[in-house]
Order: structure tokens, then C-alpha cells, then sequence
């Protein structure tokens, strides 16, 4: 029989400590609050621009959807175009340029703004039709750049698509020419304050060849929501983790040449770990986080736990080296990791509670300090991402059903640059202290100049020559009973909807058909119905 070498000892795991060593600590124990690192950020917090310019909607979007980025798209644009008309695209097509796209950018912003059931709703000719999207753009002409919008380069697209299985096939090679432009404009024009929050954002793609969400990791700052950066994971061959997917995410959106240090961040349980944290801290970034109690090297003590009895406004704490983890009731368990904050420092919270006797009232409940700072410098990025009361991407959104998952990842890119646009325009204001736009005025100006148009410009008044009224088509100049039935003409309806050749004298002004026009049978009516 051969000899088998028996297999080296496996190296033990790194001891954690016991977790029946740690004890749930109380409101009666007392936390060392922790040394306060010092903020030395890259570069002066706020807008990076002057704010004794003036600064247009246009100009700040511009910042981020430039006239050279949008004349890659037009050039990538036509080529997809030129592409399906080869293969056999039965559609017209003529070559779109910078001014024509920005229009068809602010049609799509219009569209976010005023929504309808379907796109083809807004060039429809009936007295729910929107005359505006047909003034400025044919709904064919509309329909083709849609279809063919492109960010990359068709060409180096197929040498792409052709490595897919292999190392060399890059996922987001479609996006990647403006989605760079993108994220290096956000970092550009903008330097975040101290509190910064990492948060995701789900974009719904359905096709005929992917069927699944777009997940982006996004870096905002807390105080606003303004997206400072952001990568976009389409699964784990096209974002590869070390450490798994959660730590890197993070990681990869810190960028300490880009920051600086000091930070503070904040995530939700899907990013909190004890390793990240204390990562972070190595790079002089604190953490904060709501955390699962699943999580390696939590603790998971039953030592003086909080159970579902527990009053509201109860906490207990464990400190672990720099990390003190805090578990307090609300309406519900609340379970938060911090590097920043000592376990309580004498806040509270307002909470609605009712009596025995059936009676509301507010009362204060002790808050620890990790739960009520992450309550607030999360709110800035949740907001952007849509959450109530969020009403920054999410609720002017230009997205709309199309069967391109790039398309959708496309629109999104014009929300973010819209959304951050405003945000620059807000603090240009306050830096100025005079009144910013609300979001909405801000996004009616921006589709405004988008189009070329202003709200001033009122729709053309009808000359009396232009309504459909009936007129007398012919001269009466015959005498007596031969009046009624001379100089008539065919009446154009009932030609060509009942075979007959039926005379008339009344015409439409505007359309100078002839039309009966008889108690029994209004033809001018119907005629006009049916335009």
C-alpha cells in the first residue's frame, strides 16, 4: 500500500474572546469617549467654483454633461445608427449633433417631469395630447436616438462582446466612456464635508438578454446627498472582492487622495463589519453603522441582553478596543457599531407613546450617541437615493420602460448629473445668502435651456382666420327661392364617408372645405372629429 504523508496541522484561527467574557453592559456603566481624530481634508468642504459667477441650471449640468462628452455620445450614437441600417434597420436616420441631443436630454427631462402611461402619449393628437414634446421633436426622431443611443464605441463594443467568459471581457465596457466623465466631474466640482455616508441604489433592468437589478454603491455627502462617487456592480465576475463584497465596496469608493482624512462614515448592516472599521481607522477614517449581529467577530453575548421586554429607551453596550457596539429598543431592537462615539452622552429622543388609559403623549427616551448620529448622517444620502421624505432622484426621474439595461444606466447618469447640479446650485446660494430654487423650478429652468426654450414664451394666439367656424362659402347674388340652392359644392364628408354628392354652401374658414350643415346631418362636426 502506498504511504500516505499525513497533512500538516491546519494553523488555528485568531482566538476571538469568549463570548460569554463579555457582558451587555448598562446605563449605569460609564464609556470612555473616544480621541477625536483631526479632519484634514484634501481640499476647502463645498463647491469648488466661484460663486461670484453666475451660474445657469445649464452651466452646472454642463459641468458634469459636458458639450465634448456629449459630442462622444452623438459620434457613438451615429455609428450604432449607421450599424442597424447595414444590418437591415428599416428606420430614417440622420446623423445627430450636440445641439439635438441636449434637446432630446431636455425632452427626457421634460418627460420626468410630466408623466405619462406611455411615452407615445405625448404625441398623441387628442384633447389629452401635450403640445410641446411634438413642437420639439418628431415622435420618430424621438423613437431612433433612443434606440441607438451609445456611449461606447460600436466597434470596440463587438471586440469586447467577443472575450465575454474570459478575464479580458470588461461588464461595463458600455458604460464606461461617461461613466467616467461622470464620477471625475463629481469629485471636481465638489469636496465633501466631514460626514460622509456609503449607501446603495438599485436600477431595474429588464431585456431580451439581462434580466436583473443594477446595483450601485454610492458615496454621498451626509449633509446634502451629493454623489461623490459611486461604482456600479453587475456581479461578482464583473466586481472582484478580496474580502468580500461589502468590505470592498467601501473600499472602493474611499479615495484618501481624493478626501483626505478624518472622515466620518456611515452605512447600513450590509456594509458594517468589525474588520472595515478597523480599516477605516487604520486609514484615520471613523465608521459608524447599524450592524448584524451575524457578523464575524460580533458579539454575540446572552450576558444582560435586551429582550423584547425591555422598556423603550433601554440600551446596553460592549466596548471592544475602539469599537463600541450598542443595542437599544425602540419600537423594535436597534443595533449600531461605531469607532466615533462613546456609548451615551445624555441624549434623547422624542417618542408618541399612549396610556393604559388610552392617551397620547410625547415622552423622552435615553438615546445612545452611535444610534442618534447615524440617524442623522444618514438621512443626506437616503434622501438622495429616494427615501421618505427623499424627493431628489427618485421623484423627477427621466426613467421610463425601455428593453436596454445601458439605456437605463444612461438615464441614471442624467439624474445624478441633474440632481448634483442642484446640489451645487443650493450651496452657491447659501454661500451667497440669498434664496436657491426649489428642485423642481430648478429642474423646469434645466429642461428650459435643455430645449431652447423659456416659460415666458406663450403658444401662438389663433387668428380669427385660423379657428374652424363655419362661413358661408359662396356670393348669394341669385333673387327669391332660387337662393338656398345656388353656387353650392360638394360637401367633402359625405363624399368620401356615404357615396353621395350631397351640396352645401357652408364652408370651414380655416380648412375651407365645404361641409353640410343641417339639423339632420352636421357633416362639419364630424369632419372635424376626425382630425
Amino acid at each position: 500500500m502506498e504511504n500516505i504523508a499525513p497533512a500538516p496541522p491546519r494553523k488555528r484561527a485568531r482566538c476571538q474572546p469568549k463570548q460569554d467574557a463579555w457582558s451587555w453592559k448598562t446605563e449605569n456603566d460609564d464609556d470612555a469617549t473616544p480621541s477625536t481624530l483631526p479632519f484634514l481634508p484634501a481640499r476647502e468642504p463645498g463647491v469648488q467654483l466661484s460663486a461670484a459667477d453666475n451660474h445657469t441650471p445649464l452651466d452646472l449640468f454642463k459641468l458634469f454633461f459636458s458639450e465634448d462628452a456629449v459630442e462622444t455620445l452623438c459620434q457613438n450614437t451615429n455609428k450604432q445608427a449607421a450599424g442597424n441600417i447595414a444590418r437591415g434597420a428599416t428606420y430614417r436616420w440622420v446623423d445627430v449633433g450636440v445641439a439635438e441631443f441636449y434637446k432630446y436630454i431636455g425632452l427626457l427631462f421634460y418627460m420626468g417631469m410630466i408623466k405619462l402611461r406611455d411615452i407615445n402619449d405625448n404625441w398623441k393628437n387628442t384633447i389629452f395630447s401635450l403640445p410641446f414634446p411634438a413642437e420639439l421633436m418628431a415622435r420618430d426622431r424621438y423613437r431612433t436616438i433612443s434606440w441607438n443611443v451609445h456611449m461606447s464605441d460600436p466597434d470596440e463594443e463587438r471586440v469586447n462582446d467577443a472575450q465575454t467568459g474570459t478575464s479580458a471581457h470588461d461588464g461595463l465596457f458600455r458604460l464606461k466612456p461617461l461613466m467616467n466623465t461622470i464620477q471625475n466631474a463629481c469629485k471636481a466640482f465638489y469636496h465633501p464635508h466631514r460626514n460622509i455616508a456609503v449607501d446603495q441604489h438599485m436600477v431595474a433592468c429588464k431585456g431580451h438578454t439581462i434580466s436583473n437589478d443594477f446595483k450601485l454603491f454610492v458615496l454621498a455627502d451626509s449633509s446634502n446627498g451629493y454623489t461623490l462617487d459611486f461604482s456600479v456592480y453587475t456581479g461578482k465576475n464583473n466586481f472582484p472582492t478580496v474580502q468580500g463584497l461589502s468590505y470592498d465596496s467601501v473600499m472602493s469608493l474611499i479615495d484618501i487622495k481624493y478626501l483626505g482624512s478624518g472622515y466620518h462614515v456611515y452605512m447600513d448592516d450590509f456594509y458594517t463589519s468589525p474588520k472595515l472599521f478597523k480599516d477605516l481607522l487604520a486609514f484615520k477614517f471613523g465608521a459608524c453603522g447599524t450592524y448584524r449581529d451575524s457578523r464575524r467577530d460580533c458579539p454575540r453575548s446572552d450576558v444582560n441582553v435586551l429582550t423584547k421586554k425591555s422598556p423603550g429607551g433601554t440600551y446596553r453596550w460592549i466596548r471592544d478596543g475602539p469599537l463600541v457596539y450598542v443595542k437599544w429598543m425602540d419600537t423594535q431592537e436597534v443595533s449600531v457599531c461605531s469607532t466615533i462615539h462613546a456609548a451615551y452622552t445624555g441624549d434623547t429622543v422624542k417618542r408618541r407613546v399612549k396610556s393604559r388609559q388610552g392617551v397620547w403623549s410625547s415622552q423622552s427616551f435615553p438615546c445612545p450617541s452611535p444610534v442618534v448620529e447615524y440617524n442623522k448622517f444618514m438621512g443626506g444620502v437616503e434622501e438622495f437615493m429616494g427615501g421618505f421624505p427623499g424627493e431628489l432622484i427618485q421623484y423627477y426621474t427621466a426613467q421610463h420602460k425601455t428593453m436596454k439595461w445601458y439605456r437605463k444606466l444612461f438615464i441614471h447618469f442624467l439624474d445624478i448629473a441633474a440632481t448634483n447640479a442642484y446640489l451645487l446650485h443650493k450651496e452657491l446660494m447659501q454661500n451667497m445668502h440669498k434664496d436657491s430654487m426649489t428642485q423642481k423650478a430648478f429642474r423646469e429652468e434645466l429642461t428650459e435651456q435643455l430645449c431652447g426654450v423659456t416659460q415666458t414664451q406663450k403658444a401662438p394666439v389663433k387668428e380669427d382666420s385660423d379657428l374652424h367656424i363655419p362661413v358661408c362659402g359662396v356670393e348669394l347674388n341669385t333673387d327669391g327661392g332660387k337662393k338656398a340652392r345656388a353656387n353650392r359644392k360638394t360637401c367633402a364628408y359625405c363624399r368620401k364617408h356615404r357615396g353621395k354628392q350631397a351640396k352645401t354652401l357652408w364652408k370651414c374658414r380655416a380648412c375651407h372645405v365645404y361641409l353640410c350643415l343641417l339639423p339632420e346631418r352636421n357633416c362639419f362636426n364630424a369632419w372635424h372629429d376626425e382630425e
